[in-house]
């Protein structure tokens, strides 16, 4: 998949496994994106895979969600 689709795909296994809205789940992504999370898989899209995309969204979550977020 490309760079940009491995975004998309992280965003709804956000929503799909961790229960975020989508608005949220976009946040959270952007908010990786712009602290350059994601800049290998810009630079390898080869890692761009569904495996990564569960792997990622994960660390994501774990990384970037507010603590009391009240969900």
């Amino acid at each position: 998949m490309t760079y940009e689709e491995h975004l998309d795909e992280v965003a709804t296994l956000l929503t799909e496994d961790f229960d975020l809205g989508d608005d949220e789940a976009i946040q959270l992504v952007m908010r990786a994106q712009a602290d350059d999370y994601f800049s290998g898989h810009d630079d390898d899209p080869s890692i761009c895979t569904l495996e990564r995309a569960h792997q990622d969204a994960a660390s994501v979550f774990n990384k970037y969600t507010v603590v009391g977020r009240g969900k």
